[in-house]
C-alpha cells in the first residue's frame, strides 16, 4: 500500500497507524500552510486532561505561504515550556525515562523551518518505535491523487475521527481514556509494544 500524508509535529497516533500499514510513504511537501492544524501542534495527556502544545511560527503578509517555507518564531522559549509540559504529563509513565535522552535534543536544537522540525520529530519517534519505512517527498502539489491512499486529511485534528483501542494512560483513572493523542503518548505509555499496537489498529 502506498500512502500520502503530511509531516507533522510529533504526529497523531492516526498518522502512525497509516504509516505502519504502508509499504511506502509519500510526504506532502508542497501544500500551503493552514493554521490550527497538526502541522504545528500536538495534543498530550496532562494532569488536567488534554493539553495542546503549539509551535509558534513567524507570520507573514503572504496569504498563501507554503508549509515548507514557514519559519519558527524564536522570540519565545517554547521548547523549554513544551519539555516541561511533557515532563509533567509523562514523568511517571513506564517509558518516559527510557526515551527521554532520544526526545530531549529536539527541544534544545534551534530549527529555522517548521518542516525541518516536523521531519526530525517523525524520524526520532520512528527510531524509538523501532519502525523503519521507505518514504519519498512530493515535488508538486495535486489536490487529488489517484495512485496513493490519501491520508492528508489527518493533519486536521478536529476532522480526524479515528478511534482506536484503549491502552493504559498515566491519568486514565482521573480523566478516562483519551483517544488519538500525539504518538508520544503511546510511546511513553507502551514503549516497544507501541509498534505492535499501531499495526493492529484500523483506520
Amino acid at each position: 500500500m502506498s500512502i500520502i500524508i503530511h509531516p507533522s509535529f510529533f504526529p497523531s497516533i492516526s498518522s502512525f497507524v497509516a504509516m505502519a500499514k504502508a509499504d511506502i510513504v509519500t510526504f506532502e511537501m508542497e501544500d500551503n500552510f493552514q493554521k490550527q492544524t497538526n502541522r504545528s501542534r500536538m495534543y498530550i495527556y496532562s494532569p488536567n486532561g488534554i493539553q495542546l502544545l503549539n509551535v509558534p511560527i513567524k507570520h507573514t503578509q503572504e496569504r498563501h505561504q507554503r508549509t515548507k517555507e514557514v519559519k519558527l518564531e524564536t522570540a519565545f522559549e517554547w521548547q523549554k515550556q513544551h519539555f516541561k509540559s511533557l515532563e509533567a504529563a509523562y514523568r511517571t509513565s513506564p517509558f518516559f525515562e527510557y526515551f527521554e535522552d532520544d526526545i530531549r535534543p529536539i527541544f534544545e536544537k534551534k530549527h529555522t523551518f517548521l518542516m525541518d522540525l516536523n521531519m526530525e520529530t517523525m524520524s526520532i519517534v520512528s527510531k524509538c518505535l523501532g519502525f523503519e519505512f521507505d518514504y519519498n517527498e512530493t515535488t508538486e502539489y495535486f489536490h487529488e491523487v489517484n495512485d496513493k491512499i490519501d491520508f492528508r486529511n489527518l493533519i486536521n485534528g478536529k476532522k480526524d475521527t479515528s478511534s482506536f483501542e484503549s491502552y493504559t494512560q498515566v491519568f486514565g483513572d482521573k480523566h478516562g481514556y483519551l483517544n488519538n493523542l500525539s504518538i508520544l503518548d503511546l510511546l511513553f505509555n507502551e514503549g516497544r509494544y507501541a509498534l505492535d499496537y499501531l499495526k493492529k489498529q484500523e483506520l
